[in-house]
């Protein structure tokens, strides 16, 4: 009897693994910037509660079948939410929330496989097969630990809670595992209140759709273009600034050569490093969106976007969104007259990576699809403009306008440089190539700003938000620049703003939130302006 009882008994290499096993779990950091010893050598409190109860509860195979059960899943739950925190804090500075987060998993996926191709299968094939050897090591691991004590006592779970509580009066040891998964429980909570919040400021709109808009911009074209990753660190970070300041500096240039101004200031966006389309519907509604949740949100709500209201007011509201490769249901809720995602503008080149077309195409598409069209109303487009998005491999190089054609002349510049599996192994590479993919937007839009006629149409160029925080260097500011493009008279609207002379603003520059900038753009052209004189001609 004694020797099945000894039997039973775990080696203490096996008890040492498995304490080791469910410490990493527990120690696992959930930031990239808490990936340091100091915070990984904290002991934690978790691992002598689950061990010592494993230890200390009666000998009943159920009772401890089931305990194991629970432990096993609330450490897999643990490193799953880990997992999840650690990569939207590495792409996006914040942590997941699974309350309306999970549709990020497919947007991720589709990234993954725009960027490295048949690798992401492997990765994700490798992460899978991890998850499932985690959670069967898991299982081991309490199995150990529910045999370290054959007796119906409880000194095991004394001496461990004892040593806990001692590191903890001593500051070595945390609950950092169960306080993160509190966490997450009140912010899958509070996502409904968020919610419900927003419909009730979505229907307290202060714009009026019964009166008169943009009367100021009336019988002209108005161009919206975001531009990706295009953030204050690429004004700021000395990894980028001469040559972007270099390219605002073109840009200048070329609005000056078709006889136009430009003002410069700063939006804050509701996000960095991704999802575009949470800046893009911030700017739009006039709403904060600054979560999936309160994006579905404002899809349900009543509020009239500002390409809705631009409709209602006589123009042609297009948008030009390159990066849309699927359905967009969401695109009906911004009132477009026509929607022209990827397979709308004839691209019949290669994709640069991820990038499904280079930005010139889609602005020479514009062109052609939209501005050259006999008899048309004046149009009012948002364009995305995705050059600048990651993998930032190859970078794209302006051709002649008129060789562009269906956009096979981009062929060659799309099977130069390197993959994105070699560039994404060294960090300060992908940094290079980031500020490349910038000044190529910038000069492209510069080359497009020259080819525009009368009516000198306002063109506003803004970032959606700054890129992930490994290349912007700042893990604070969510600043994008804006720069609004138009005749003097045009501009005279926007006095009032503040905004800096020229293309590149200076630290002091306004800073709005981007939800303020709606209300604040329909105010300020609601009044009819006098036409252009011959002075507004080019030289």
């Amino acid at each position: 009897m004694h020797a099945a009882r000894q039997s039973e008994r775990p080696h203490l290499g096996a008890v040492a693994a498995a304490c080791a096993l469910v410490f990493a779990i527990l120690a696992m950091p959930s930031r990239p910037q808490d990936a340091n010893l100091g915070n990984i050598a904290l002991f934690p409190v978790e691992l002598a509660l689950i061990a010592g109860l494993l230890a200390a509860v009666p000998r009943n195979r159920r009772v401890l079948s089931a305990l194991r059960v629970f432990f096993t899943a609330l450490l897999g739950i643990a490193l799953l939410v880990k997992c999840a925190d650690l990569g939207l804090h590495a792409s996006l500075n914040r942590p997941f929330n699974f309350a309306y987060d999970l549709p990020l998993l497919h947007a991720g996926w589709m990234l993954a496989t725009g960027t490295s191709g048949a690798a992401a299968s492997r990765y994700l094939l490798a992460g899978v097969v991890t998850l499932v050897a985690a959670m069967a090591a898991t299982w081991w691991a309490t199995g150990v630990l529910a045999r370290i004590s054959a007796r119906r006592t409880i000194p095991t779970l004394a001496i461990l809670l004892i040593f806990a509580g001692a590191l903890v009066l001593t500051g070595r040891a945390s609950t950092a595992s169960t306080e993160l998964l509190a966490v997450h429980v009140t912010a899958a909570r509070s996502a409904q209140a968020e919610i419900t919040a927003l419909e009730v400021e979505a229907r307290s709109d202060d714009i009026d759709p019964n009166e008169p808009l943009l009367q100021g911009l009336a019988g002209r074209d108005v161009f919206l273009i975001f531009v990706e990753s295009y953030g204050r660190s690429t004004l700021e970070n000395p990894l980028y600034e001469a040559s972007t300041k270099a390219a605002l500096t073109e840009l200048e240039a070329s609005t000056r050569k078709a006889g136009l101004d430009v003002r410069s200031a700063y939006l804050t966006a509701p996000m960095v490093g991704g999802q575009s389309w949470l800046a893009h519907a911030s700017v739009l509604s006039g709403l904060w969106i600054d979560s999936q949740g309160r994006y579905r949100a404002m899809l349900a709500s009543s509020r009239r976007s500002l390409m809705a209201l631009a409709s209602d007011a006589g123009w042609e509201s297009v948008a030009v969104m390159p990066a849309i490769t699927m359905a967009w249901p969401e695109g009906s809720y911004f009132g477009y007259d026509r929607i022209l995602a990827r397979d709308d503008l004839g691209y019949r080149g290669l994709p640069f990576n991820w990038v499904t077309m280079p930005d010139q195409y889609t602005l020479s598409a514009l062109e052609r699809l939209v501005l050259d069209q006999p008899g048309r109303r004046p149009v009012f487009a948002e364009i995305a403009l995705i050059s600048s998005h990651a993998p930032w491999t190859p970078i794209p190089e302006l051709v002649d306008w008129d060789a562009i054609g269906d956009g096979a002349i981009f062929n060659d510049q799309a099977r130069a440089g390197d993959s994105p599996e070699t560039l994404w192994r060294d960090h300060d590479r992908v940094r290079a190539q980031f500020g490349l993919s910038i000044v190529y937007t910038l000069r492209t839009i510069a080359s497009f700003v020259e080819r525009q006629g009368r009516p000198a149409p306002l063109i506003v160029v803004l970032g959606d938000h700054q890129p992930a925080t490994f290349v912007s260097g700042d893990e604070e500011n969510r600043d994008v620049p804006v720069h609004f493009i138009g005749d003097r008279a045009t501009l005279d609207s926007i006095e009032g703003w503040s905004f800096d002379e020229g293309a590149i603003p200076g630290p002091g520059a306004p800073v709005w939130r981007m939800d303020a900038f709606r209300k604040r753009f329909v105010d300020a052209f609601g009044t009819p302006k006098p036409r252009e004189t011959d002075s507004d001609e080019p030289a």
